[in-house]
């Protein structure tokens, strides 16, 4: 009778979708997606193409063009937002003198940083970023026009748009908006600021950087509206080669903390943002190409790439010019605004429901091998009132099923068992704001584990 009764509790367990759990929908993360206004991200890009040039390598004294007067620019936005707040935002300009191959010359690389400090865990940071600088065809050009409106000033404008709302409020994780510089010469300022937090001791939970966010029309015509990609690693790029050997046997593959990351913005896009959806693309970034989220994953620290769902290459890295009725280069025209909107937006609610919720869950280990019940244990975190599992079979792209805990620390599942699924665990608030699920052992923890690895070539 008691392995019946097992077997029946596992199989309604193992069909209770996550769907039928108590997930509390937040009132305010609905308000805070109403506040995010397209026209400012206009007046933004506006700005950001006036410079001409952006190129990293441009002249940095005038008031009127090149990286220098953008920079300034950038950092007169986040002062004026700070000011709007109650000098809520501390700005600070982190730099590095650098040569490199596409640097001939040391050149200072600077980045524009505000930080809004958290009230309950401010060792915990939550970071949106986007790069300010701009190139055209020739990368080592820097005289020629490179207005950049696409790539990247919609992302700056999405991080400005990101402060502007969520400075009016108050959040338990530190937030960091960020305009970096240097990416199109090497992923410079995102190493700059991957740096300056690691120096700090910031506990980064999550990088969301916004890169060509705010075009709709694709290379082909076809207009689309309704998704933004989101581009996260699947292996964890500081793995040891312990860890590797590890995750190879036992998986892992698909959930480092920056895939987990994915699928939390997937959710809260389902949940809080009218027709606009996630597509998660299973890898770093776009085939071949690289972002400043890269050199955060080379700290450890999770992140992940925004980017538009359908892209026009006539209109990035090309330098300005018609050709046989083709209009070339990344002006202001080839930006849709409303569509810009929704994925500041989800931005946005990204970072409140991330920096309102309890740290991602520590020690997260399972037992099981040779047994009908599967044992889930972690260590306890700040802020949390509770602890959810969630399982999900091993080929799933998403969580699908979970049961509360409560503030215990160790669930056993009976009747589901460990060799048919993945499992993990998120932390919960009073509340009812939830983290990211986390995957048991090294390849699934919010925390960076072992050594940065080499930097590969940009």
């Amino acid at each position: 009778m008691r392995a019946l009764s097992i077997a029946l509790a596992g199989a309604l367990l193992a069909s209770t979708p996550a769907a039928a759990q108590t997930l509390e929908e937040q009132a305010l993360l609905h308000q805070l997606a109403g506040e995010v206004r397209p026209e400012r991200m206009r007046a933004d890009i506006e700005a950001l193409v006036g410079f001409g040039t952006r190129h990293t390598l441009s002249e940095t004294d005038s008031d009127t063009r090149g990286i220098g007067a953008a920079r300034r620019w950038a950092q007169g936005q986040f002062e004026a937002i700070s000011r709007d707040c109650g000098g809520c935002l501390t700005v600070v300009t982190p730099s590095d003198t650098v040569t490199g191959p596409r640097v001939p010359t040391p050149t200072e690389v600077v980045d524009v940083v505000a930080i809004q400090r958290g009230t309950g865990d401010p060792d915990r940071v939550i970071i949106i970023s986007g790069h300010i600088d701009s190139r055209v065809t020739d990368v080592m050009n820097f005289t020629a026009d490179a207005p950049g409106a696409n790539d990247d000033a919609s992302g700056v404008a999405a991080v400005l748009e990101a402060a502007r709302v969520l400075s009016k409020h108050r959040f338990e994780a530190t937030l960091v908006f960020a305009a970096l510089s240097g990416e199109e010469q090497g992923l410079l300022g995102g190493k700059i600021l991957a740096d300056y937090a690691q120096a700090r001791g910031w506990r980064v939970e999550a990088n969301l950087n916004n890169d060509i966010v705010g075009n709709s029309e694709g290379q082909s015509g076809v207009r689309d509206t309704t998704r933004v990609r989101v581009f996260s690693e699947g292996t964890k790029t500081v793995e040891t080669e312990a860890q590797e050997e590890r995750r190879r046997y036992n998986g892992g593959e698909v959930d480092s903390a920056s895939r987990n990351l994915a699928r939390f913005v997937d959710g809260l896009a389902d949940r809080y943002l009218a027709n606009f959806d996630v597509d998660m693309i299973y890898r770093t970034d776009r085939y071949g190409r690289g972002g400043d989220q890269v050199e955060m994953l080379r700290h450890g620290f999770p992140a992940v790439r925004i980017s538009e769902g359908a892209e026009n290459y006539d209109r990035q890295h090309q330098d300005l010019r018609t050709e046989n009725g083709v209009e070339y280069g990344d002006t202001i025209e080839g930006v849709d605004f409303d569509y810009l909107g929704q994925v500041a937006r989800l931005n946005v609610v990204a970072m409140a429901a991330l920096g309102n919720a309890p740290a991602s869950p520590l020690g997260v280990t399972i037992e099981g091998a040779v047994k009908p019940d599967t044992t889930v244990k972690w260590q306890a975190v700040p802020g949390a009132a509770g602890y959810r599992v969630w399982w999900r079979s091993t080929t799933a792209p998403q969580w699908t099923h979970s049961r509360w805990a409560g503030p215990a620390t160790e669930l056993v599942l009976p009747g589901v068992v460990i060799d048919d699924f993945f499992f993990g665990v998120s932390a919960v608030s009073a509340d009812g704001y939830e983290s990211p699920v986390v995957f048991p052992g090294p390849a699934g923890s919010f925390v960076a584990v072992g050594d940065p690895a080499p930097r590969p070539a940009n």
